[in-house]
C-alpha cells in the first residue's frame, strides 16, 4: 500500500465487477467514508475517482479489495494521485463504451440465500416468482449481447420494469442496484406449460400442474438458464427408461437433482469439500458415491458406483423441487449428440417425441450452456465439464498472449479465444459430429470474439485432418489470411495441464486417452513426453497394435481384446473360455483377416482402448453405447479396499530412442488369472496397478537420462479416480512432483487451451 496519497485518488479496477453489485458497493463504501466523487462502468473496466483526507482515501483503497461482492474476482487496480476537484457528492456514472476494450463477464450465478428466501415468502412480493434475482444471482452470460453489461444488450431489455422493480434498480442502497435481469410478477418474464403440440395446458398454477406431472411419471421439457433440460421422476424407473429410449440414450449416466443437502445426504455419501462444492455460487454436478439403499432408480446410472447430483440453482428449480418433493432427473435438452436447446420454438421442434409437456418462459436465452460436472478427487475438486457457473470467466496466463484462436479437438470441444493475460476457455460445446454443434461452436466464437474484442491473428488446430474443428480452421485461416499453426493433440493436453498450474519448464507429460492423431501418423494415446509450452518430444509409449475396423473396434471393445491377443500373444491363441461378449466365430476370423492382411486396421498407442480390451476380456463389457463405457465400468468394478495386490509383469524396450512398453505379460496375466476364476475385481484391480507402476517406471527411465523430476498428468483417461489416485502416489514414492488438472478438463475439453499457449510460442511445430 502506498504510504502517502494525495486527496483525489483515480482508480480503475479490472477482473468480473459488472453484473456482480460492484458500482452499488463503491457508492457504499464511500458513504461509509463521507468520500466525494463517482464511478462508472466501461467496456474495460469499473473507473472510480474519490477525495477526502488522506487517511480516509487509503482506508477507502484498502477496503475495496478486502470487503468486494462475493461475486466480483478483481484482477488489478491501479491508482493514479491528483489535486482534489471539489466534488459535492459521490455519483454513479452512465457507463462509458470505448472502442477496443473489452471487460470479463460473470458467468451465471446460482440463486442466493436472500432470493431463495423471497421465492418461499408468501409475504413477499415475489413468492412463488421463478424469474427472482439480484445483483448476487441470476443469469449473466447467457442474456447478455455485448458489453458493457447494461439491460438494453440484454435479452431483459423487451421487459419495461414496473415501478417498483426501478426503485429498487435505481437505489443504489438496495441489492437489486442495476441488477440487469430484475423483475417481478408484475412486469418481469413468465412462465407457461403447454403439451407436445404447443398448446396451452389448464391449470391456475403454472408449477403445481406441472410437478403433478412429472409426479405422475410424465417427462418435461424445462427452460433453465443456458436452455432445455429434460426431467422425470429419478426414482421411477418407468420414468427413467422412457427418458433413455426416447432420447435415444442407452446407457450413458443422467444427472440428478436435489432439492437440499439433507436429501443427497441420504442418497450419497457427501464430502466436506464436495458439500462446499455443491452449495457454491457455481452449483455444478458432482460426482458422489452413490449409497447402496438409495432410491434413486439404478438405471439412472447403470453399472456404476457414482451419481451425478446437482442442487437447483435457479428461482423455477427450486420452486419444482419443492412442489414436487422428488429427486429429478435433470438432463441436457437435446437427443443424443445435438447441442442443447434453446429457444421455446426449437425445443418444441427438436425435442417432440421426447418430452410430453414443455415448462417454458419468454425470457430469451443468447447463448448456450450446459451444466458443468465435477468431481473431488484427493480433497480436490476437477473439472470434467466446464460451462455454466464457470465460463467465459477465463484461465488466466502467465505472459501475454497474441490474439489467438485454437479451435480444440472433436469430442468434447471447447474453443479458446487468448487476449493479453487472459485465456477465454469457451463452455463445453459437444461433440463436433453434426451441423447443428457445428453452428453453436462458430455462433460462439463470435460472440467471445465481439465479449472480449478478439480479432484473432493466429488460428492453431489439432493435426487430424478429419476433424471438423480442423476443418473449420483451415477454412478461415485460408479466408482472413491468419497464420495457421498445427498443435499435435497430446502435446496439447500437457501444455493444458501445465499452464493451469504456471509451470513452465520442461515436465515429463504423461497424455492417456482414446485417440489422438500423432506425429507419425498412428494413432497415439499411450504417450510419454518431454515437453515445453513451445515443443516437444515424443520418449515413450505403450506398444503399438492394430485397431481392427478403426472406429468399430472403438464401439466394440472386443475387437480391441483380438487385436492384443493376436497381435501379442499370436494368432493361434485360443480363445476359449473367454468372455468376449457380442463375438461371432464369423466375426473373430474376420477381425483375423484384417489384422494379417493390415485392412483398415491402423495402429494405435492408446490407453483407452488397452482399458477397453481388459474389459472386454474379463466380461465387463463387449460393447458399448457410450464413450469410455468400458473403462469406466472396468474401474467400477475394481476392489479398491482390497489392501495388496501385485501388479502384472510388463517391459521396457527402446526402440530407436523411444521406450516402449511392452503389454504381452499383462495380457497374458489377465487371461491366466480369469481362467484360474481369480474374480473379476481383483484383476481390475491389479491392471489398475500395473498402469500406475508402468507410468512410475516409465518416468523414472526418463529422469534418469533428463534430471527432470515433475510431471504432468492429462487425458480422458485420468478422469479414472483410481488410476488417477494410484499413479499419483505411485510418481510420489519415486519423488517426483506431479501435476494434474483442477481448473480444465483432463479430456479432450482442455485441449483447446493447450492449443492456444503451443501457439503462441510458436511461428511452426517445434520439438524439443
Amino acid at each position: 500500500m502506498l504510504t502517502k496519497l494525495g486527496r483525489l485518488a483515480r482508480i480503475s479496477v479490472r477482473g468480473v465487477v459488472q453484473g456482480v453489485g460492484f458500482r452499488p458497493f463503491i457508492y457504499r463504501l464511500a458513504q461509509d467514508y463521507d468520500l466525494k466523487g463517482w464511478v462508472r462502468n466501461t467496456s474495460g473496466n469499473v473507473e472510480i475517482e474519490v477525495e477526502g483526507d488522506e487517511a480516509t482515501v487509503n482506508r477507502f483503497l484498502e477496503d475495496l479489495e478486502a470487503k468486494a461482492p462475493p461475486m466480483s474476482r478483481i484482477e488489478n487496480v491501479e491508482v493514479a494521485l491528483s489535486s482534489p476537484k471539489g466534488y459535492t457528492e459521490f455519483q454513479i456514472g452512465e457507463s462509458l463504451s470505448r472502442e477496443g476494450q473489452y471487460q470479463l463477464v460473470s458467468p451465471d450465478i446460482a440463486t442466493c440465500p436472500d432470493c431463495k428466501q423471497e421465492i418461499f415468502s408468501s409475504t413477499d412480493r415475489r413468492y412463488g416468482y421463478a424469474f427472482t434475482n439480484c445483483t448476487n444471482c441470476g443469469p449473466r452470460v447467457t442474456i447478455i449481447e455485448d458489453i458493457p453489461y447494461d439491460r438494453p444488450k440484454t435479452t431483459m431489455r423487451s421487459f419495461k420494469m414496473c415501478p417498483r422493480c426501478q426503485r429498487e434498480y435505481d437505489d443504489p442502497l438496495d441489492r437489486r442496484f442495476h441488477a440487469q435481469p430484475n423483475a417481478c410478477p408484475e412486469c418481469g418474464p413468465s412462465l407457461e406449460l403447454v403439451d407436445s403440440e404447443g398448446k396451452p395446458v389448464e391449470g391456475k398454477d403454472v408449477i403445481k400442474t406441472a410437478s403433478q406431472l412429472l409426479k405422475e411419471g410424465r417427462i418435461l421439457a424445462v427452460k433453465g438458464l443456458g436452455g432445455f433440460q429434460l426431467a422425470c421422476d429419478a426414482t421411477s424407473q418407468a420414468a427413467v427408461n422412457s427418458l433413455r429410449d426416447r432420447k435415444r440414450r442407452l446407457s450413458k449416466p443422467l444427472a440428478v437433482m436435489m432439492g437440499t443437502i439433507e436429501e443427497i445426504e441420504r442418497h450419497c455419501l457427501v464430502s466436506e469439500a464436495e458439500r462446499k462444492l455443491l452449495e457454491s455460487p457455481q452449483a455444478p454436478i458432482v460426482l458422489l458415491s452413490w449409497k447402496q439403499g438409495s432410491d434413486i432408480a439404478r438405471a439412472i446410472a447403470p453399472n456404476l458406483n457414482y451419481l451425478g447430483v446437482m442442487l437447483p440453482y435457479t428461482p423455477l428449480h427450486h420452486l419444482l423441487l419443492k412442489e414436487t418433493a422428488l429427486p429429478l432427473v435433470m438432463t441436457s435438452g437435446n437427443l443424443s449428440e445435438e447441442p442443447i436447446a434453446k429457444d421455446n420454438d426449437e425445443a418444441l421442434r427438436r425435442l417432440k417425441g421426447i418430452a410430453d409437456y414443455f415448462l417454458l418462459h419468454n425470457r430469451d436465452i443468447y447463448a448456450r450452456y450446459d451444466d458443468s460436472v465435477y468431481m473431488v478427487e484427493g480433497g480436490l475438486p476437477q473439472a470434467l465439464r466446464r460451462a455454466r457457473g464457470y465460463a467465459p470467466y477465463p484461465i488466466f496466463l502467465p505472459f501475454k498472449s497474441k490474439p489467438i484462436l485454437a479451435c480444440g479437438a472433436e469430442d468434447k470441444n471447447t474453443f479458446c479465444l487468448t487476449r493479453d493475460e487472459h485465456a477465454f476457455l469457451s463452455q463445453h460445446i459437444g461433440d463436433m459430429e453434426n451441423e447443428e454443434t457445428l453452428e453453436h461452436f462458430e455462433n460462439t466464437i463470435g460472440l467471445y470474439k465481439k465479449l472480449f474484442r478478439v480479432e484473432p491473428e493466429i488460428i492453431a488446430y489439432d493435426l487430424h485432418p478429419e476433424y471438423l474443428a480442423t476443418k473449420y480452421a483451415l477454412e478461415l485461416g485460408a479466408k482472413e489470411g491468419l497464420k495457421l499453426i498445427p498443435v499435435q493433440h497430446h502435446h496439447a493436453h500437457i501444455v493444458s495441464c501445465m499452464v493451469e498450474n504456471n509451470v513452465k519448464e520442461p515436465v515429463i507429460g504423461v497424455a492417456f486417452d482414446g485417440t489422438g492423431y500423432g506425429s507419425d501418423g498412428t494413432i497415439w494415446g499411450g504417450e510419454f513426453l518431454l515437453a515445453d509450452w513451445k515443443g516437444f518430444r515424443q520418449v515413450g509409449h505403450l506398444e503399438y497394435v492394430p485397431l481392427p475396423g478403426g472406429a468399430a473396434a472403438i464401439k466394440k471393445p472386443y475387437r480391441m481384446a483380438l487385436s492384443y491377443l493376436y497381435t501379442l500373444l499370436g494368432e493361434d491363441f485360443s480363445l476359449e473360455g473367454l468372455p468376449l461378449n457380442g463375438l461371432k466365430s464369423a466375426e473373430a476370423e474376420i477381425i483375423k483377416q484384417q489384422l494379417r492382411r493390415k485392412i483398415n486396421s491402423p495402429l494405435t498407442s492408446s490407453a483407452g482402448r488397452l482399458f477397453d480390451a481388459v474389459s472386454a476380456l474379463i466380461g465387463v463389457r463387449g460393447e458399448i453405447d457410450y464413450e469410455a463405457q468400458a473403462a469406466i465400468e472396468l474401474e467400477m468394478l475394481a476392489a479398491d479396499a482390497v489392501d495388496k495386490v501385485e501388479a502384472y509383469p510388463f517391459a521396457i524396450d527402446e526402440e530407436g530412442g523411444i521406450g516402449v512398453v511392452k503389454l504381452g505379460e499383462v495380457l497374458g496375466g489377465v487371461v491366466q488369472d480369469f481362467r484360474s476364476q481369480t474374480p473379476a475385481p481383483i484383476i481390475s484391480l491389479k491392471f489398475h496397478h500395473t498402469m500406475a507402476e508402468i507410468t512410475a517406471e516409465m518416468c523414472q527411465s526418463i529422469a534418469k537420462d533428463t534430471g527432470i523430476k515433475q510431471v504432468a498428468l492429462s487425458g480422458g483417461v485420468f478422469q479414472n479416480r483410481l488410476l488417477l489416485k494410484l499413479t499419483t502416489a505411485a510418481l510420489k514414492r519415486e519423488g517426483f512432483s506431479v501435476l494434474t488438472h483442477r481448473l480444465v478438463p483432463p479430456n479432450d475439453g482442455g485441449v483447446s487451451l493447450g492449443q492456444a499457449v503451443v501457439a503462441n510460442f510458436n511461428e511452426e511445430e517445434t520439438v524439443l
